[in-house]
């Protein structure tokens, strides 16, 4: 990996262990000389990890629509700031900057970029690593979930098993170095039902 994408929140959350995990991420990333790829902004959990990896000097790149730039949302201060012309391109390029991507905590933007990266995963789209970064218990109602959604016999354990999760950022990049993506196929043939 020689670039990791974070998703996380606009909005630094109530509870002070996600803007503390957000610079331990940010920082985790720069030591181990990878870049960060995440939303652009200086607000938030996004502003925390950005600042994070760039006091250590890291190399950060930062990917912002226009329209949030024009609010003055934008962190001014990064390696490269990418301006697009809106979401589904944002989401495009952080992809094709990555080499892995990892979910802090944040609100419905950070899911929805969370469950689009993954789902291109799973149909084989790339063969990056996805996981979450799951502070003071944040992502266990959702890991949860989608251990019930594998029981119900709507995702497969093995596409279940592409989301990795952890608590703390240097064992949670290492598993992500160590991901190897399997080779199952998405479609169930009728054969196999």
């Amino acid at each position: 990996m020689k670039r990791v994408c974070v998703f996380c929140g606009s909005s630094p959350g109530h509870d002070s262990a996600h803007a503390d995990a957000a610079r331990a991420m940010g920082e985790a990333i720069a030591a181990r000389g990878l870049g960060l790829v995440y939303g652009g902004g200086h607000v938030g959990l996004m502003g925390v990890v950005a600042d994070a990896a760039l006091a250590v000097g890291g190399d950060v790149v930062g990917v912002i629509p226009q329209a949030l730039a024009d609010r003055e949302l934008a962190h001014r201060g990064l390696s490269a700031l990418h301006i697009v012309e809106s979401m589904h391109a944002r989401k495009a390029r952080m992809a094709d900057l990555s080499d892995g991507f990892v979910a802090l905590a944040g609100g419905i933007g950070t899911f929805e970029e969370l469950f689009e990266i993954w789902t291109w995963a799973q149909l084989g789209d790339h063969g990056k690593p996805v996981a979450l970064l799951n502070v003071a218990g944040f992502y266990d109602p959702l890991v949860a979930f989608l251990d019930g959604v594998v029981e119900a016999g709507f995702l497969r354990a093995e596409h279940r098993a592409m989301l990795t999760a952890g608590e703390e950022p240097g064992a949670l990049l290492d598993a992500m170095a160590a991901y190897r993506s399997p080779a199952t196929a998405k479609w169930i043939v009728a054969d196999e039902r």
